[in-house]
Formats: structure tokens, sequence, C-alpha cells
């Protein structure tokens, strides 16, 4: 235990041996480094140092419409404190000192940031909906469709039969196959439905494996991307004579996100998806955004950045003028959350709270329908109190957000889903999420039906007003035929209402029988055969060919089929050599 000589009654102290016993502790000082000035000029170096890496990592927008920007100029305003809290030294026995330098030099840091946050704060505020519901529900203007006269246009060749997932699964299915590809390279799953000289198409770019595998490609970019046609589920590998150079798996200077930033530094990005022109050209499209409400709240387009997927080349454009080859300006989710506050606020911000009389709220699911060149959402519309049913569905067109509701009470689209699901169920298919479509005036959910692998195998259609009536088929023709018959034996529908019949997409080939096999499907004998140097099997009723029952190993035969995917391929007409003249 140490004494203290200066006041027995105090132990911590220390002793001196010398006849001065009011000596003091000696002070704990470090000097300020250089001048104020110097300090000062020293202190906004780091933080520009620090701001240019940091922006150069985060790319955040120098804009005030996003709080990034606002966090951006707080952590400056934190680093030049700092570091001028290091530099202008301090006493440790000197508190106030301390802290009357500290405001002194640290006032203006300080003020900035009290400023911008209180802007934040306002700018939340005049954003809430009870102030602005009217601002709201006006985001997404929307009209009173005709179901008959518009939907009537959609033809059966422009529906997109398979969904996201599926497209995906075909697009990293044809990768494998591709020895020189496949292991550099990763598909994207963030695939984009555009119409392709007027063919719905899913469009996959490529991500490289890692950074080991960019660098060893960087000189030469991505040499391909993946087109699925969605009506035949045909897949294309498309290869570039130049390599996409700027994409969000490159890095540096020619990361997407980078590039993009350092063009427009102050432009607020919302949503970037991959399309090519009408040439195959691929661009990245940018959507740019403004907050409409407040300085947060309120999101829509004002127009579009287009990039050059291989040069880089950007151009800016007012959504207005975007080019027509452009499908996805207005992205779905966007649409849809435009929609949920007209459903939700078009009559006041306290009838959505309290009354909420003729609230409304789509369904938790989309889809899309190519037409006129366009693509378009569909979504389903509900009572906001959570029926099981619709009262309505709405289609946006994504290049100009023209929206249009459509009232048509019935099943709900998840309802529609497990009927078709119950009609196979043996099969333990899954439904896709449905398009609203008019056959012979009648709004029907037709839907795919996929396996376990992703695999489209059957489609089916459910009558939206009686959901119990579910037609399924293995193609698109006789979905519909079967749907047909299922109306008129239900009264819905007469026999001379039926319509036109959808026009199969098939395909013809020839070659050498090499192999026959047979199996008894509900009662009719179906033949399987296979032809010389393919993997793929025809498969026709006996009913529909008879003369597949002369068949021998080694006949030369032609073949048309509905092309689909898989290793059987519905044939619908088989010329052999025994087949009637003419």
């Amino acid at each position: 235990m140490n004494y203290n000589f200066r006041n027995p009654n105090v132990t911590g102290g220390y002793y001196s041996s010398g006849q001065n016993w009011n000596v003091r502790p000696r002070r704990v000082y470090r000097a300020p480094k250089g001048t104020p000035l110097t300090r000062i000029l020293w202190s906004l170096l780091i933080t520009l140092v620090f701001g240019a890496i940091y922006f150069y990592i985060a790319v955040p927008a120098l804009n005030f419409q996003t709080t990034a920007f606002y966090w951006f100029v707080f952590l400056l305003c934190a680093v030049f404190s700092l570091s001028m809290l290091l530099m202008q030294g301090f006493r440790a026995n000197s508190t106030k000192e301390f802290f009357s330098y500290t405001k002194k030099n640290l006032a203006i840091p300080f003020w900035i940031v009290a400023a911008l946050f209180a802007v934040m704060i306002i700018g939340y505020i005049v954003g809430w909906p009870i102030f602005r519901a009217k601002s709201y529900s006006q985001l997404l203007p929307v009209t009173t469709g005709d179901f008959a006269e518009d939907v009537a246009e959609i033809d059966f060749n422009q529906i997109p039969m398979l969904d996201s997932d599926s497209s995906n699964n075909l697009a990293n299915r044809k990768l494998g196959e591709l020895s020189d590809l496949v292991s550099q390279f990763t598909v994207s799953e963030d695939s984009s439905q555009i119409n392709l000289q007027g063919d719905p198409v899913r469009v996959n770019y490529l991500n490289y494996s890692g950074f080991f595998k960019w660098w060893n490609n960087k000189k030469q970019g991505i040499p391909a991307y993946i087109m699925v046609d969605m009506r035949t589920q045909e897949v294309t590998v498309v290869r570039l004579s130049e390599g996409i150079r700027y994409s969000p798996s490159e890095y540096f200077n020619h990361d997407l996100q980078r590039h993009l930033r350092f063009h427009y530094p102050t432009k607020l990005f919302d949503d970037i998806n991959f399309e090519v022109d009408e040439n195959g050209t691929p661009y990245w499209v940018a959507s740019v955004m403004k907050r409409r409400i407040g300085l947060f709240n309120g999101t829509d387009i004002v127009g579009e950045v287009l990039v050059n997927a291989v040069t880089g080349e950007c151009q800016y454009y007012d959504k207005e003028n975007v080019p027509t080859w452009v499908d996805r300006v207005f992205n779905a989710d966007l649409l849809i959350n435009q929609y949920n506050y007209y459903g939700k606020y078009h009559n006041g911000f306290w009838n959505s709270i309290f009354g909420q009389t003729d609230c409304t709220t789509s369904t938790q699911g989309y889809n899309y329908i190519a037409q006129n060149d366009d693509v378009y959402m569909y979504t389903g519309i509900t009572s906001v109190t959570g029926d099981r049913g619709n009262i309505g569905f709405i289609l946006v067109n994504q290049r100009t957000k023209d929206a249009r509701y459509y009232a048509c009470a019935g099943a709900e689209e998840f309802s529609a889903m497990s009927s078709a699901e119950g009609a196979v169920q043996q099969y333990k298919y899954n439904a896709t999420f449905p398009l609203l479509l008019n056959i012979s005036d009648q709004p029907t959910y037709f839907m795919a039906l996929k396996d376990s692998a992703g695999l489209v195998k059957m489609y089916a259609m459910v009558n939206v007003q009686q959901y119990q009536i579910v037609a399924i088929g293995n193609t698109l023709q006789q979905c519909q035929e079967n749907y047909h018959q299922q109306m008129i034996s239900n009264g819905i529908i007469d026999a001379s209402d039926a319509g036109p019949s959808v026009s199969p997409q098939t395909t013809t080939v020839s070659g050498k029988v090499s192999e026959i096999r047979t199996a008894n499907v509900e009662g009719t004998t179906q033949y399987y055969i296979k032809l010389d140097d393919q993997q793929i099997y025809y498969r026709i009723s006996a009913s529909d060919c008879p003369e597949a029952v002369l068949l021998n190993i080694g006949d030369s035969v032609t073949v048309t089929y509905e092309k689909t995917d898989g290793y059987i391929q519905p044939a619908t007409e088989i010329v052999t050599p025994y087949s009637a003249p003419g």
C-alpha cells in the first residue's frame, strides 16, 4: 500500500524526498499538430480521400431523395471531425478547454449534420399518407377497359407458356451442354421477358463464376447470352462477335452500377434489366426514378438510361421518348405498389382505415402477356378484407404505364391453381401463376403444369366464374378443345360459340424408324416411334394413325409433331410407306 506523506489519511499518493510539499502531479499534454489552417487542410484532405474511396465502393447517388446520400455526408462529417480531434491536441486535466476548442472547430460539420437530419425528418413527415393520400392514389391512373374488346385480341401464339423459373431451368440446362462456357459462367436468375420481333421470349445474361474466372476472360468479355422462346420452349445461345464488357459480375470500372454512377452521379436507379434490340444487340435498361411525394415517397419512373452492354455507351431518354423496342420501363413490383396505393387511398386516408368503402388490393402474384408488340403485367384485384375471390383484374403496359381495370368477379388465382393441380393430382404437377384470357367470351385462367424438375408437361384452363370447370391437355390445342367441350356440356356456351381452335405450332422431321414401343393409355394404344440419330420418341395413337401398327424397324417416315419439352413429343401425323396415297 502506498502512503501519502502529505495527507496520512489518503492512500495511493506519492512520496517526495524534496522539501517542496506543494509539487503537483505532472499534466498529461499533447501539443496540436501545426497551425489551425494546416489542421483544417489536412482534415479536409483525409476526408476527401476517404470519401473518394467510399464513393467508388458504395456508389451512392448524390441526390437529396435518397437516404444513402445523407448517410454519406454524415460519414464524411464524422471523418472530418475525428481527424480534427486527433490533430488539435489535448490537456487531460483541462476538460473545459478541450470541449471549448472542439466546439469552436467542429461547429460547421455539426450544423451540417443537424440541418440534413432535420431535412430528412421533414421529408418523411410531408410524405406521410395521412397528409398526401390523394397524391398516392394518383401515381397510377387507372381506366376501365372492356374485357371482350381488349382481351379478345390476344393471339394464342403470343401467350408465354413458361414462367421465369421454367425458363431459367431451360437456360441452365442449355449452358450445361456447352463445355466452353459452363466452367466459366453461370446463368443469371434475373431473366427479362420481352417481345422480340413479335415473339415473347426471355433473355438470360451470363455472370462470371468468380473473380479468377473474370480475370481469365475479362479481355474477351462474356461471349454470349441465352434466349428462351416462351411459346415453343426452344433455347438458343446467341454468340456475340464482341463480348459483353459491362455487367453486374464485372469488377472495377466495368461494374455496371459503378459505370452508371460515374456517368450519372445524381440519378436514382430503380430497376436494371437486360434486354436486346430487334437486331439482337444486348443492352442494360436502367430505370431512372423520382420521388413524387415528399422526399422519400411516391416512387415513379421518369426515364431510362440505355447502356450498350458491349461498348458501355450510355444514353438517357425521357420515358415518353424511350425506343419502342424497350419493353420494360416500369417493373411489375412498382406497378403493383402504385395500384395498391390507388386501391387503398382513392377514397381518402380515413376511409382506408375505418369504413374501407371500395378499398381493393392486388393478389399475391402476377404474370405477363405479350400483346401488340408490348409486354403487359397482369394481376388480379380483390377486396382488402382478404376474400377468396377476385372482383376483377388489371393489365398494365410496362412501357407506357397504361393501366386498365376489368371487372370480372370469380375465383382468385390460387384457387384456380389448386383446381388445376387437383385435376392431375396423381402426377403431383405444380401450376404456374395463371393468365386471364378471353376464350369464347368467357374469362378463363390459363396456366402451365410443371413436374418436379420444373418442365412444362401439360396445360390447364379454368373457368373464372365456375372454377370447378377444369380442362387439361398435353398440348394447348387439346386443352382448348377439352375446355370448349366442358363449357358446352355445362350449358355455358353453345357449340356454335366455341370459336376456332388453336393452331398448333408444328414441326416436320423425316428419318428411318430405329425403335417402336407401344402402351395402352386410357383404352387407346399409343405408339412411341424413335428415328435414327435422335433421342426423341414421337407419340401417336392408333386411332389417329392406323398405319402405325404396320411399321417396321428401318421404314422411312415423315413425322409432324407439336414441339414441347421432354423426350416424348406428341405427333399429329405420321406419313408411312403404308399411308394411303394423297
